[in-house]
């Protein structure tokens, strides 16, 4: 709520104080508050995990969840990564207990890129498995919907 105060001066020559003004100006703040907008919108998308592979592509349903899993990554040369560490695949299972505090329940994503080799997918989530976490989960890219042409009726 605005007020407005008025003097009186001594001066009889007519001369009166314009009032101080008690609005607050928004327009600074909202200026901030878009630029911050702008940047978290850009960012966002890079705040994903930073090994970049090209993911195979499936019909699969996307699964929910409430925690943020682990994510291991294997690269198109087979190289592994723990989120976006490069590990050796013997180095994989201790990194994997002292991150988990020796959790099973814990839930793990092994990303693959569309190139490597299928039998070494396979020996990282065997050496995750047999470490004893059971919520071992492949990342796919969804696929997406292609429009069928109809044909034309001659």
């Amino acid at each position: 709520m605005a007020f407005q105060t008025h003097r009186s001066s001594g001066n009889s020559r007519g001369r009166t104080r314009t009032p101080p003004m008690s609005e607050i100006n928004v327009t600074p703040m909202v200026d901030v508050m878009l630029v911050l907008l702008i940047v978290f919108m850009v960012t966002a998308p890079l705040l994903t995990v930073g090994v970049q592979i090209d993911l195979p592509k499936t019909k699969a349903k996307i699964l929910q969840g409430q925690d943020e899993p682990l994510a291991i990554t294997i690269d198109a040369q087979g190289q592994v990564y723990l989120q976006d560490t490069e590990i050796d695949i013997e180095g994989l299972v201790p990194r994997l207990r002292a991150i988990t505090d020796n959790n099973p329940d814990v839930r793990i994503f092994v990303r693959g890129d569309a190139s490597v080799n299928y039998g070494r997918v396979m020996e990282v989530m065997g050496t995750v498995n047999a470490a004893g976490y059971k919520k071992v989960a492949l990342v796919t890219q969804q696929q997406k919907k292609r429009r069928r042409k109809k044909k034309s009726r001659r």
